[in-house]
C-alpha cells in the first residue's frame, strides 16, 4: 500500500514539475521550456528578454520590480545600457499584449513596473 502511493505522488511531483514550466493567465499561456507565448492560442513573437521580462512579471503578481532589479536580472553586467532601457521593452510588451485583457503591466512612478491580473 505504501508503496502504491509513493509512487502515485512521484508520478504527481512529474506532473507538476512539468505543469511548472506554464503559466497561464486567462488567455494567455507562457511556456517556458519553449519561450514561447500563446495569447488566444496564437503564437505572440517575442525575444528571449522579452519572454523572461513577461514571465517574472507575470510570476509574481502585483508584486513591484524596480528597473534595477530587472537590469540585474536580464542584463549582464557589461551591458551600456541604462535603466530606462527597461521603460522600452515595457512598452513593447505593453503593443505585443494590447489585446490580452487579462493582466496589465502597470508603471509604479518612481520605482518600476508591476504586473496586475484583471
Amino acid at each position: 500500500m505504501v508503496v502504491r502511493v509513493l509512487r502515485s505522488i512521484s508520478r504527481t511531483s512529474i506532473f507538476l514539475w512539468e505543469k511548472r514550466w506554464r503559466l497561464a493567465v486567462g488567455s494567455l499561456v507562457l511556456d517556458a521550456q519553449e519561450h514561447v507565448a500563446y495569447l488566444n492560442d496564437e503564437e505572440i513573437p517575442l525575444t528571449v528578454r522579452e519572454f523572461n521580462l513577461i514571465y517574472k512579471l507575470l510570476s509574481y503578481p502585483k508584486k513591484t520590480f524596480t528597473r534595477s532589479q530587472l537590469m540585474d536580472e536580464f542584463w549582464d553586467s557589461a551591458s551600456t545600457s541604462g535603466p530606462r532601457t527597461v521603460d522600452v521593452y515595457m512598452t513593447k510588451l505593453r503593443d505585443k499584449f494590447s489585446a490580452c485583457k487579462d493582466f496589465e503591466i502597470v508603471t509604479v512612478h518612481g520605482l518600476g513596473y508591476k504586473a496586475v491580473l484583471k
